[in-house]
């Protein structure tokens, strides 16, 4: 077993004075830094045994990866060997005690008005990602209209805007600790309950334990526990007695720790979570970590974390979708459907979106068809992003909006969608949406609401507005854009 505590190498307190010196930091400095006092400051410029977590911190906030500090270990070969053999039979044990709890926990799913959970090995779909986040990009407006055709399936994927999609899985195996960002309903949740289910069926991290949390639950405990306390109770819950079991396989590295829905978590909750989970992962570096969060809801940085974007649904996921959400139906219903699909690229444009997509596959099994009430199809769509699926989960979202109601927020995208409709513009600058929003503040008479605030609201919340490149917003999808134009005619 390593040891908790580290000593820094002669050559390692040079270095790290040397950091001190380039960062215009004294010792007293860095410790006010860190929040800490002087005396474990003190004592790892001298070479003296400091706290495991502590070292970490230190040679993080100087930049210095804390392996190169380090002063080699002294423990014994046959005493590292022996412990090595025991930390495999503890995780073996506490894989088969947790077995059955991550299995019941992850191994379905149930959204919207399905009558009953699906497994979820007999509907997942593998997922994509996009290693640069979309909205991060600086592109002006002419280069992303260069080769856009708004009547075309995904038209917002064409020319300058494609980039290269990476299998989700590929990312978790690259990087260890790994952010990953996605619109309301693309799939973060369900690909994060896969991969504990992976993890928990050896497929995937055999050697390690998983550890699934949701955060929004962690951050409504009434007596706010750490996120080793949480984790030591679930061990316990599924009958776990090795004493500290937790701590020794998270201080050992074997770990594969879920943190879903960081979006999820309350304003008044939310910096002491961020807080945890940063000193939880600096702590327990040596455990592979993936955490969750709506793409324009993430307002902090994890400086160990590569952050990642869920990519939409191309045509071969909606086909593999599809085929397996009709399989225990009639034998060409997914066939039917496909083919109803692509007769409509206006519809087939919202199953892009997983969740637009499964409730297009719901719709269909109860009419065949699409063409008996399509507006009706449309304002379903828009009330799941608008409201539906936070109120489904029992998200409270932040106290400031409760001022602007949902149909007010529906009517403000209406004007919007309607203002660019009208001149044929499908893509617009974040200055003239925030005008817009702010002329629509003023006719209702509310107080003082911040333009900008509102237009990240309603991206991270609902993501019908969503920004394509730096700067440049456009609704998430044409048809939506066009309905809500529509409304007023």
């Amino acid at each position: 077993m390593s040891r908790r505590s580290l000593q820094a190498s002669a050559k390692g307190i040079s270095k790290a004075e040397a950091a001190l010196i380039r960062n215009s930091l004294t010792q007293q400095g860095l410790a006010g830094e860190l929040g800490i006092s002087r005396q474990p400051v003190t004592k790892f410029f001298q070479g003296k045994a400091v706290d495991r977590y502590i070292f970490v911190t230190i040679c993080e906030k100087l930049n210095l990866n804390w392996e190169d500090i380090v002063k080699p270990s002294s423990f014994p070969e046959e005493e590292a060997s022996a412990s090595v053999s025991q930390i495999q039979v503890l995780v073996q044990n506490v894989r088969e005690k947790v077995h059955n709890s991550i299995q019941r926990r992850c191994g379905v799913m149930r959204v919207l008005d399905m009558e009953k959970p699906r497994r979820l090995d007999n509907i997942y779909t593998p997922v994509y990602i996009w290693e640069r986040i979309t909205g991060r990009r600086r592109l002006e407006i002419g280069e992303i209209v260069r080769d856009f055709d708004p009547t075309k399936f995904n038209c917002f994927n064409l020319g300058i805007l494609q980039q290269p999609r990476l299998p989700a899985i590929e990312a978790v195996e690259r990087y260890d600790k790994l952010m990953i960002l996605g619109k309301p309903g693309s799939g973060k949740t369900i690909f994060l309950k896969w991969l504990a289910i992976q993890c928990n069926l050896g497929e995937y991290r055999g050697d390690r334990v998983p550890i699934f949390i949701d955060l929004n639950d962690f951050a409504q405990i009434k007596e706010q526990p750490s996120l080793l306390e949480y984790i030591t109770e679930q061990f316990e819950d599924c009958g776990v007695t090795t004493p500290n079991a937790a701590l020794t396989l998270l201080t050992q590295g074997q770990a594969v720790v879920l943190l879903d829905g960081l979006d999820r978590v309350r304003d008044r909750d939310y910096n002491r979570i961020l807080q945890e989970i940063r000193q939880f992962t600096t702590r327990f570096y040596a455990n592979s970590f993936v955490i969750t969060c709506r793409v324009a809801a993430q307002n902090y940085i994890f400086e160990q974390f590569t952050e990642v974007e869920i990519a939409d649904f191309d045509e071969q996921q909606i086909t593999e979708f599809a085929i397996q959400w009709f399989q225990d139906k009639a034998a060409r219903q997914s066939e039917d459907f496909l083919y109803k699909l692509r007769q409509n690229q206006a519809l087939k444009s919202l199953a892009t979106n997983p969740l637009l997509l499964t409730f297009l596959c719901s719709v269909f099994e109860d009419r065949a068809d699409f063409t008996l009430n399509p507006l009706a199809i449309y304002q379903e769509a828009l009330d799941i992003l608008l409201a539906q699926w936070d109120n489904q989960r029992h998200i409270q979202r932040d106290a400031m909006f409760q001022q602007i109601s949902v149909s007010q927020t529906a009517e403000l995208l209406r004007n919007i969608a309607k203002n660019y409709c009208y001149k044929g513009e499908y893509l617009f600058l974040k200055a003239a949406i925030e005008q817009q929003i702010h002329e629509y503040i003023l006719s209702l008479d509310l107080a003082v609401i911040d333009s900008a605030a509102i237009l990240k609201y309603i991206q991270s919340h609902n993501s019908l507005l969503v920004e394509r490149a730096k700067g440049i917003y456009s609704f998430c999808h044409i048809s939506l854009q066009e309905y809500l134009a529509a409304k007023d005619i």
